[in-house]
């Protein structure tokens, strides 16, 4: 008997990226929650697994992308929405190799705030893409999408003020001032990464409506 391959879901595996991206920014709220300098390069491995299985992904919809006769969107819009999720869990595993060579020993205030954002922002996104293979029915899509971008919003009040206070102190350390201006950069790609993964499917919805 000659086994059919099964039919490649591209929606079921941009989903396993949304929801990669979420293991992601929780295992990094771990890390700062409980930060240890002895325990982040172990701990840290696990986003570097998470990261390099998300190259995998995105190798493999690629490669299917090249074979497939018929995709359920268009290619170009597949290949624009995975380099955006790609982008999410770069830019979280990038801030674990920055807490290490930037050798923070320790957190300034209101740095557990930034991450609680980023976690509300890559849910909203995991939301989002899980929504999206049924965009036409779902009830949800939109107010998830809506929230990432409010996220967003809050997250660049968040940087001004906190890089405002970074450079007002009198008495920090300059190398303190270059390392946390570096850490506040992070925060901010990762919640710009996901305000661009919620654009490009606001703007997919109204492409395929």
């Amino acid at each position: 008997m000659v086994f059919k391959k099964k039919k490649f879901d591209f929606f079921i595996a941009m989903e396993h990226m949304s929801s990669d991206a979420l293991k992601s920014s929780e295992l990094l709220n771990e890390i700062i929650n409980d930060f240890d300098t002895e325990k982040l390069l172990e701990q840290s491995q696990k986003i570097h697994a998470i990261e390099a299985d998300g190259d995998d992904d995105v190798k493999e919809i690629m490669h299917e992308l090249y074979i497939s006769f018929i995709t359920p969107i268009d290619r170009e819009d597949i290949v624009q929405l995975v380099d955006k999720l790609d982008n999410i869990i770069d830019g979280i595993n990038g801030l674990t190799y920055e807490f290490h060579y930037l050798n923070v020993q320790e957190l300034r205030p209101h740095t557990e705030e930034f991450m609680d954002l980023i976690c509300q922002a890559v849910k909203a996104v995991q939301q989002s893409v899980r929504e999206f293979s049924h965009y036409k029915n779902s009830k949800t899509l939109q107010k998830n999408v809506d929230q990432a971008n409010h996220i967003e919003s809050l997250g660049d009040n968040l940087y001004t003020k906190e890089l405002s206070s970074l450079f007002r102190e009198e008495d920090i350390d300059p190398i303190d001032v270059i390392r946390w201006q570096k850490v506040y950069a992070g925060f901010e790609r990762v919640l710009d990464a996901c305000e661009d993964c919620a654009d490009v499917i606001t703007g997919l919805v109204i492409k395929n409506s």
